[in-house]
């Protein structure tokens, strides 16, 4: 796939000065740190240094003392308290995390998730039975309940009270509920806005903990699940969330609760678990277990007191996983057949594809698979409940969220961020929905957004690259979105001694003079351009610095983003 590159400006030369002898670091990674919004000593001290002196006081977010009164009241009258969320890695971390809390300091509780099949996302009518029929009195929704008006409203007639903590976009009514915790909320003045469903329910375990006096540690025991949360809803590691990331890897990485451990070693990922392989190792095993079977299995998972009962059940879930891979690899084969028989659809602006008996579990990854060649707007629509239901997933730059909104007559229902949404509408508005979302997108996208785009950080030679400099932007981790691994690139390069891996990869030393720094690289993906990289043309790289092992030698080494030929 062919990119765009967006180069990021050069802050003023003085400024970059002066951060760099404040700090003692070089001129090209004070620009880096200018460019992250990072401007003199103090505010470089608490981003590398992360402190959870750092975290906000819970009880700045809005309805944060009535949810706190109102668990503690339940507590006190011996009610019956329902954790309630969602079926993804967020909800059943949040459940998990919740739970374990509420039990710790009181007894009368139990958790529910919705079936992802039966019920769908979010509160349901089948859930709030269920609280009815084991005489739950107060429902604790995590990373879901912010649109749940009706379902609020039902509840509050059986006798039911809700505490929503969640952190999508609410709607234009709030649910009745005892206490909506939510920073998005419009008059919420919390400081801090892109928390994680896992992260609204924190911030309510920390409220809880002030409130009653106890041992200000407590819910540091939970930040593991927290860092797995942070990574696999794909929120900003910046602010609070960079803290309670920073903290939660440290805990993942050393004392991890057993079902974690658990997951890890099944992975059998040997280097130390960052942001990148929590979404590459932990979350998919986790999803996997709502996507194929019930979400339920994963909250057990995360609740195993024992390593023997944790094996068992990532045992089932990783099995699951291997499940989820077969249904993936059919079903994306399916879609972009469907898209590649219509000139229209290859042509067009969006893409919206349906298909009855598609696995509803696995269509937000196969959305995202149709980007990764098409790269557009896209929604894949199956069959579920007599109705069609879909995940919708985005491009650079497009808020998909409002363009399904603005599509909201044909809908029963839809939610979810500008980059990810879930929808359902009767099977016969498929069509209709199709012609007025393309005209939508048509109307709102531009051809920039249309072409996948990577934000380069800054221009080096490469005689500017050496261990040191690699050692400091370690230092910047976590990595994620709004603070990415640095991407760099260099101009009027050429390669020797190319080597072809696997029929799919290149190995090469780059050079940019003959007198300079010779390099290895590293290109995945990049077998097809061998040929000309061999014949010795020069070329520009963006690429990332990182570390290569071998045989217990430690060199620098980059990792090939995209190459341009001169």
């Amino acid at each position: 796939m062919q990119y765009r590159w967006e180069i990021k400006s050069s802050p003023e030369a003085a400024q970059v000065d002066q951060l760099a002898q404040e700090i003692n670091v070089s001129p090209i990674l004070a620009a880096l740190l200018i460019n992250r919004g990072i401007e003199d000593f103090d505010q470089a001290k608490a981003f590398f240094r992360p402190s959870l002196d750092q975290l906000h006081d819970p009880f700045l977010m809005q309805d944060m003392e009535a949810a706190v009164n109102r668990v503690l009241q339940a507590m006190q009258k011996s009610e019956k308290i329902m954790v309630y969320g969602d079926y993804d890695v967020d909800g059943t971390t949040s459940v998990a995390m919740f739970y374990s809390f509420l039990k710790s300091q009181y007894d009368n509780v139990c958790y529910y998730i919705p079936d992802r099949y039966k019920e769908g996302y979010g509160v349901s009518i089948r859930g709030i039975e269920t609280a009815e029929e084991q005489g739950v009195k107060l429902i604790v929704s995590l990373d879901c309940g912010i649109k749940a008006v009706e379902k609020v409203t039902i509840a509050k007639s059986k006798g039911i009270d809700f505490i929503i903590c969640d952190h999508h976009t609410p709607g234009e009514q709030l649910p009745e509920a005892v206490a909506v915790l939510d920073p998005k909320r419009t008059d919420c003045s919390y400081p801090y806005k892109e928390l994680s469903g896992c992260g609204v329910g924190f911030k309510l375990i920390q409220a809880i903990v002030k409130k009653l006096q106890l041992e200000e540690s407590i819910p540091l025991d939970y930040l593991d699940l927290l860092a797995v949360s942070i990574a696999s809803d794909i929120v900003p590691i910046t602010g609070e969330n960079r803290v309670l990331a920073h903290f939660g890897l440290t805990k993942l990485n050393n004392q991890p609760r057993p079902g974690l451990k658990a997951l890890i070693d099944l992975s059998d990922y040997r280097k130390s678990i960052d942001i990148n392989s929590i979404v590459f190792t932990i979350g998919p095993r986790i999803n996997a277990s709502g996507r194929i079977k019930h979400a339920h299995f994963a909250v057990e998972l995360l609740l195993a007191d024992t390593r023997a009962e944790a094996d068992t059940l990532a045992a089932s879930i990783n099995k699951s996983n291997e499940e989820r891979r077969v249904f993936d690899q059919s079903i994306t084969k399916d879609a972009l057949e469907l898209i590649e028989q219509d000139e229209a659809a290859v042509q067009a602006k969006s893409t919206v594809l349906f298909k009855e008996d598609w696995h509803k579990g696995l269509i937000g990854i196969v959305a995202s698979r149709c980007i990764e060649k098409y790269y557009k707007p896209t929604i894949i629509l199956t069959a579920s409940n007599e109705k069609a239901t879909g995940s919708a997933r985005s491009v650079d730059g497009f808020d998909v969220y409002e363009a399904i909104e603005a599509c909201a007559d044909l809908l029963d229902q839809f939610g979810g961020h500008k980059y990810a949404a879930g929808l359902t509408m009767p099977l016969e508005n498929i069509p209709a929905f199709r012609e007025k979302f393309e005209a939508v997108v048509s109307e709102r996208i531009t051809e920039d957004m249309l072409t996948p785009k990577i934000s380069i950080d800054q221009k080096v030679r490469l005689d500017q690259i050496h261990s040191k400099m690699y050692k400091i932007i370690e230092q910047m981790q976590p990595f994620g979105p709004e603070n990415t691994m640095p991407l760099f690139y260099a101009q009027d390069l050429y390669a020797e001694n190319v080597r072809l891996l696997k029929e799919q990869h290149l190995k090469f030393t780059v050079r940019q003079d003959h007198q300079g720094n010779a390099i290895d690289c590293i290109a995945f993906q990049f077998a097809p351009y061998y040929e000309m990289i061999a014949s010795g043309m020069r070329f520009q790289m963006a690429f990332y610095i990182e570390e290569n092992w071998f045989r217990d030698k430690v060199s620098i080494q980059l990792r090939v983003k995209d190459i341009k030929f001169e």
